[in-house]
């Protein structure tokens, strides 16, 4: 068994897992404006009530860069007081198990190829869209991740007037539209002819993300997580009509474009590290 993290500043999801299986859970609003020593011994109390004899390992996914080989986290996205903590070396001492610490996107993308829609690949890149976009990259069935987990962030590309993430987040619905996705995505399922317009625009953005991931990676598949997966019929058409255009299209038919149907894939994959 091992005691799988997915650290996000809005709630701290601790988890025992057995293989494909989250045995329990315990989750708690993060304390992200605390200092790091509160959000710490947070975090200790949470796994130290899923801690238990079976545990070999503990497995953390974190949304910042990470130096995974030292298991030291900088600079963590929401938790503003984590600029620079050795987490690996903390929670070793305390609970006297191997630590591994990762990107929680590469987590995500580690969880979807094991145990999701992945399976059977050697090559996939995972991607998380929500708040922000985050992507993991498998490549012949491992994880690469670059320099302290830089790999695969494909968001911060280019594109339009802003980058990849800007356009293709729920940044586009509530900065370029002024109303949440999920709004939207309630308007569109009702029939509302500017919702499904603005989802058939999102479509086209999230196809030229694709086509990004397409030219880098070629993967066998491109497995979509997050909080926007769950709509991806409101935008998959238009998705992979803007997919037509990518001069390679022996390559589109060959890679499996999917929304993630896998609970707790993050925690899943941050399992998998250890």
């Amino acid at each position: 068994m091992k005691i799988a993290i997915d650290l996000g500043g809005t709630n701290m999801r601790v988890g025992l897992t057995d293989g494909a299986k989250v045995v329990e859970t315990v989750i708690e609003p993060c304390p992200a404006k605390e200092t790091e020593e509160v959000v710490l011994s947070q975090l200790k109390r949470q796994i130290a009530q899923l801690m238990r004899a079976e545990v070999t390992g503990i497995g953390v996914g974190v949304p910042s860069v990470v130096d995974y080989r030292q298991g030291i986290v900088y600079n963590v996205a929401n938790i503003p007081a984590w600029k620079e903590v050795h987490l690996k070396d903390i929670l070793e001492k305390k609970f006297g198990v191997p630590v591994a610490v990762n990107n929680d996107a590469n987590c995500f993308a580690l969880g979807a190829w094991r145990y999701g829609e992945g399976q059977g690949t050697s090559d996939m890149v995972g991607l998380t869209m929500g708040t922000g976009i985050g992507s993991g990259i498998i490549i012949d069935g491992k994880l690469y991740n670059g320099v302290n987990t830089g790999a695969g962030e494909i968001g911060s590309l280019p594109f339009k007037d802003a980058d990849y993430e800007f356009y293709c987040s729920s940044r586009f619905f509530s900065q370029l539209h002024g109303d949440t996705g999920a709004n939207f995505g309630k308007r569109a399922q009702a029939g509302d002819k500017e919702a499904i317009a603005v989802w058939q625009e999102f479509g086209q953005n999230v196809g030229e993300l694709i086509k990004a991931v397409l030219f880098t990676y070629a993967p066998e598949a491109i497995i979509i997580g997050g909080g926007i997966a769950s709509a991806f019929p409101l935008f998959e058409a238009a998705m992979r009509q803007t997919l037509t255009s990518f001069p390679y299209p022996e390559n589109v038919a060959a890679t499996r474009i999917a929304p993630s149907t896998l609970p707790n894939a993050a925690m899943l994959g941050a399992g998998l590290l250890v």
